[in-house]
């Protein structure tokens, strides 16, 4: 080795090349985002949702951005030919960071031709930047849920193989609403059986805690006739999933949502070490939890 190669690695510096180096993994992916849980139910919990964002470029451009939670078949973007660039959250990821991985599918989309499909995108490195560096950290995220995916096709798109294909895909949605009142809660109807999922901005292990003690003092659901059947970890954050009968709707648990909103803000400011129930709910509770991704 010659005297420049052992310098360099005294030194501690690399001359490797950050686009040719893997992303490292992010347990938060969207944290220091404006709406982060926002961003995470479009990530995993809604079906079928669009939100518009305005991005700046690497090199400083503004460019407007339509966010879907998918787009046919699975595609992690599309460059429409009236300009239009839609990217998709739920596309598969190739690295450890969600964030790079949507962020490098952006900018091909950006790069393509006017209806151009993106089919494939090359793994984001460390040298891809992140949505926080092109996103003002201020800026809001609002999902607009749909019933089914007809945002997908364009009026002129509308051919009878298309609107086929779209009907199947349709039928196959599960029924979301977005509870206005409270941040970051959905309604969903699968079968007979209906949920709300509630995704929680804080750190996981103070939200499991918060929780826990809630269930030990009988004070988790939404009253009678429901049920915490457990929670997701998605993104990093804790996602408690409710169930409700299924002959009610959305806005019939409005109050009792905030209620529960309350009384989980008050626990999760408690310090005090868990007492022996709570530490059992607290056990259960982690005992339950599905990771998504």
């Amino acid at each position: 080795m010659g005297k420049a190669s052992r310098r360099k690695r005294a030194s501690g510096t690399s001359t490797v090349d950050p686009a040719q180096q893997r992303a490292p993994f992010v347990a938060r992916p969207f944290e220091g985002l404006a709406d982060e849980t926002e961003w995470v139910a479009m990530r995993e919990i809604i079906p079928s949702a669009t939100a518009r964002i305005t991005v700046t470029l690497p090199e400083g451009a503004a460019q407007e951005v339509t966010l879907a939670t998918v787009l046919p078949g699975a595609m992690p973007a599309l460059h429409r030919a009236d300009g239009e660039v839609l990217v998709a959250l739920q596309s598969r990821t190739s690295s450890g960071d969600a964030s790079r991985d949507i962020a490098q599918a952006l900018l091909v989309a950006v790069a393509a031709e006017p209806g151009s499909p993106v089919t494939s995108v090359r793994p984001a490195t460390m040298g891809t930047p992140r949505l926080q560096d092109m996103v003002s950290p201020d800026q809001r995220l609002e999902p607009t849920v749909h019933e089914d995916f007809s945002f997908w096709v364009a009026e002129d798109e509308a051919t009878p193989e298309v609107a086929a294909a779209l009907e199947q895909t349709n039928d196959a949605a599960v029924p979301t609403v977005r509870l206005e009142e409270l941040p970051s809660a959905y309604w969903c109807r699968m079968g007979e059986r209906t949920y709300i999922r509630w995704i929680l901005g804080d750190d996981e292990d103070a939200a499991v805690t918060a929780l826990a003690r809630l269930q030990a003092a009988g004070q988790h659901t939404l009253g009678a006739g429901t049920v915490l059947l457990g929670a997701f970890r998605a993104a990093g954050l804790l996602v408690p999933v409710l169930e409700v009968p299924a002959d009610t709707a959305p806005t019939d648990h409005t109050e009792a949502l905030l209620a529960l909103q309350q009384r989980y803000e008050e626990a999760i400011t408690r310090d005090e070490p868990l007492t022996p129930d709570e530490r059992r709910a607290r056990d259960g509770i982690i005992s339950r939890q599905v990771t998504l991704r």
